[in-house]
């Protein structure tokens, strides 16, 4: 079994035991309740002052999560922040640029390298045209990012729930159709901090939300994309005489987005599952000759410079309207007071 499918496999494992209490996870139970009380006295070294935590001058919007893994918190920033935009506001996006290999505080441009800037940032300069910074520290990145554009009236920051070394204005927390899972913290469960926990807004991604709560529709987008911006239709590709396909996704769920492929009509020849944030390093492209590869976005922006005719089909990502009314309300009360005084405080959630 090769690198990229045993990952898969031990994640699949341990996906099956999270979601119930079971042997594996009763077995992993004394190793969560250690991580939980590590996360415990973190979160008191906030409280007390020990540890810092820095409040940048805008208001700042944390998109996260409680449980491990993609939830699609990606698109949830993406989708905020095009809201923000339309309503006039200028948005600038922070993150620690997951798997990324530079270890500085830098700027996304549109032909950055991923292995520099991280594949999910890359993505959102991508489909929003704001400012993105990465960096290991999410306040380096805010401080950088307002010191470049200081016109910026709110900052999005790219998950970072349990990065209390940032003060945030606003949370939404993200949840797929897994809920919390069996309830447990890591290893035994899924869950990164206990949960219940207050949050402003909860958003569902999925297509059968674990508990009541705002929901968001994902659907495909009507064409493909080559990496030199022309399309193909979907309804194209599906036709008896289409190209042979070959879809691949290195992303969380790699299943559901060829299940929403197969939805649309498409014949998939053959798939590919890759492990989340795979860099395509061992990727050989003259494997496939003779098929039509086709992927998501995010795994397009890795794809495309050693695959450029490769398909990337965007996601249609839309919450549903209440959701964005509560977040407008709320925004709306924070940037009518006056700018925050940039420093370091001890922490303590806060929308006053």
């Amino acid at each position: 079994m090769s690198p990229a499918t045993r990952e898969p496999a031990l994640q699949g494992i341990l996906t099956r035991a999270w979601t119930r209490r079971g042997a594996l996870a009763c077995s992993l139970w004394p190793l969560a309740s250690l991580f939980g009380a590590m996360a415990a006295f973190r979160r008191s070294l906030f409280r007390l002052g020990m540890l810092k935590t820095t409040r940048l001058a805008v208001p700042v919007i944390v998109v996260g999560n409680v449980v491990v893994g993609g939830s699609g918190k990606t698109p949830v920033v993406m989708a905020v922040v095009r809201h923000l935009q339309a309503q006039g506001l200028v948005v600038g996006v922070i993150s620690r640029g997951y798997g990324r290999t530079a270890k500085d505080c830098r700027e996304v441009f549109e032909h950055s390298p991923i292995p520099d800037v991280g594949d999910e940032p890359a993505l959102i300069k991508r489909n929003t045209s704001a400012p993105v910074f990465v960096a290991a520290r999410r306040a380096e990145a805010g401080q950088s990012l307002l010191a470049h554009y200081p016109a910026t009236q709110v900052i999005v920051c790219d998950d970072g729930l349990q990065h209390l070394a940032l003060a945030r204005d606003l949370e939404i927390c993200v949840f797929d159709d897994r809920g919390i899972g069996n309830g447990w913290l890591l290893p035994a469960g899924p869950l990164r901090e206990p949960w219940p926990r207050p949050v402003d807004l909860m958003l569902h991604t999925g297509t059968h939300p674990a508990f009541a709560g705002l929901t968001a529709q994902r659907t495909l987008a009507p064409c493909a994309v080559r990496a030199d911006g022309s399309r193909v239709a979907l309804i194209d590709l599906a036709r008896p005489q289409g190209p042979s396909l070959i879809a691949l996704a290195a992303i969380a769920k790699p299943e559901a987005f060829f299940a929403m492929l197969r939805a649309q009509g498409l014949n998939l020849a053959h798939t590919l599952a890759l492990p989340d944030h795979y860099d395509f390093s061992g990727y050989k492209a003259n494997e496939y000759i003779g098929y039509t590869v086709i992927c998501t976005e995010k795994d397009a922006v890795k794809l495309w410079p050693i695959q450029p005719n490769a398909l990337a089909v965007p996601l249609i990502f839309t919450p549903e309207p209440e959701f964005l009314a509560q977040l407008d309300a709320r925004l709306a009360v924070l940037l009518a007071k006056p700018p925050h005084p940039p420093l370091s405080l001890p922490y303590g959630h806060t929308t006053s």
